[in-house]
């Protein structure tokens, strides 16, 4: 049997435990119990579930103290807690939102409702686990624990729609004392609205079944613009089966039995809160990535890209047949601007030398800076002769204008020394055979040696039978 995840049932009465487990354990979920808030942390600790399932009182606490719990510890911040309140509850239903809890359950609950919560709510968590950084709780890019507070956005945008402007303009009228809240509101038939005006943080949406409206998920999920935008779904009567259809479609909350204002307004809450940390997350990703493969100074790749990219050239040609060619580029008597204007010099020097180099290969190829004023130039396609002219092309770019600094008396000449190594286009190789790099370095390195002996300001090439 596989187990898709593991579940923590707490609940005092063990005939409750004992009915979630048979409902979880055949959607072949692992089924782990409890009934009371002494001893939890350890248990926590022993079965890192990935949703915990909890009445909202037991024998010796809350559901809002599991939560509290489970927050504590960091390789479970991203666990999500969900609290089992009486049918018709509607005050426990608010406070169990207001405690934070990441959703509430009305018991008894058909067991589809109950298994489309769940699998909204581990897809939920999935996707914050996607942004961790290997088993830890820190996103790339974040010093800080995750658990650090992330402020909400002071205005939030969410766009109500509604199968009828008058049901829109009742839904506004409710929202609209709250002064974080920008609202808008669109119909169901007409999307543009929406998707041509700024991306909202949310979408409240009114489900209805006759007619369906279900493809309007399937259609805000598959947008770049709105992919990531909170979607809670309004639901006018307790219909668990249409509300199980709209959570797998993508929902990520629904509210039952009607537009009520303060569920909407805390179930906003706290779907926006997720959604600003995810957020903050991915861009942390982003800046993350970028600065793996950028060097900071230039703005150029670094070697790490370098590297790869050098790679994957070479296999493209060994699957081709088709030359390529590695420059290794050094500029002449660096230390001398060093020494002379110092490190705020020389940096705007290597700023601007960057620039001219990376416009002069433009899309032939790219060019990175591989250590302090050498830089490395990779060109796919390409045969000596091609390779040879943008060499000195790129020599002409460095000596042909002197660079302007702030401390200098006139503009300062420069020039640069570069080695070049080509491969000679020939039978194609096997995928498994592309020529070995780290000679093709080694050669462009010899001939950079032999372009700074012969007096500098000059190109030497070898060429390879890669």
């Amino acid at each position: 049997m596989s187990v898709q995840g593991t579940i923590l049932v707490l609940d005092g009465t063990s005939t409750n435990r004992i009915m979630l487990k048979v409902q979880l354990t055949a959607a072949w979920y692992h089924v782990v119990q409890g009934e009371r808030l002494h001893g939890l942390a350890g248990l926590l600790r022993r079965t890192k579930p990935d949703l915990v399932l909890t009445s909202q009182h037991l024998p010796d606490g809350t559901a809002a103290e599991v939560k509290k719990l489970v927050m504590a510890d960091p390789d479970l911040i991203d666990v999500p807690v969900v609290a089992i309140a009486p049918q018709n509850d509607k005050a426990a239903r608010l406070k169990a939102l207001s405690d934070g809890l990441d959703d509430v359950l009305a018991h008894p609950f058909k067991d589809t409702f109950l298994l489309a919560r769940v699998r909204s709510l581990l897809r939920a968590r999935a996707e914050t686990q996607e942004l961790q950084v290997g088993t830890t709780s820190h996103p790339i890019g974040f010093a800080e624990s995750s658990t650090a507070f992330i402020a909400q956005p002071k205005t939030a945008r969410v766009a109500i729609l509604t199968q009828s402007p008058r049901t829109g303009a009742l839904w506004q009228a409710a929202l609209s004392k709250q002064t974080r809240l920008a609202l808008s509101v669109h119909t169901s038939l007409n999307l543009r609205g929406i998707l041509s005006g700024p991306v909202p943080d949310a979408i409240l949406f009114e489900v209805s079944a006759n007619p369906p409206n279900h493809n309007l998920l399937a259609d805000l999920k598959s947008r770049s613009t709105t992919r990531h935008t909170v979607l809670i779904g309004i639901l006018e009567a307790e219909n668990a089966e249409l509300a199980s259809e709209v959570l797998d479609r993508g929902a990520d909350a629904v509210c039952l039995a009607g537009f009520n204002t303060e569920e909407v307004l805390l179930r906003l809450d706290n779907q926006i809160a997720r959604k600003t940390r995810l957020d903050q997350m991915r861009a942390s990703l982003r800046r993350g990535l970028v600065e793996s493969w950028v060097d900071p100074l230039t703005g150029l790749h670094n070697r790490r890209y370098a590297m790869r990219a050098m790679d994957q050239i070479a296999r493209q040609s060994a699957r081709s047949g088709e030359g390529f060619a590695l420059m290794l580029a050094d500029l002449d008597h660096f230390k001398t601007i060093n020494d002379t204007f110092g490190h705020i010099g020389g940096d705007s020097v290597l700023t601007e030398a960057a620039s001219r180099m990376e416009k002069t290969v433009g899309s032939a190829g790219f060019v990175a800076r591989i250590g302090g004023e050498e830089f490395l130039i990779g060109l796919s396609d390409t045969t000596q002769a091609k390779a040879l002219t943008l060499a000195r092309s790129l020599c002409n770019c460095i000596r042909d204008t002197p660079f302007e600094l702030p401390d200098a008396p006139a503009p300062i000449p420069l020039t640069i020394s570069i080695g070049l190594i080509t491969t000679r286009t020939a039978k194609p190789l096997k995928p498994h055979q592309p020529a070995p790099l780290e000679r093709l370095i080694k050669s462009a390195d010899t001939a950079l040696y032999d372009a700074k002996s012969a007096g500098r300001n000059q190109v030497r090439a070898r060429q390879s039978a890669a």
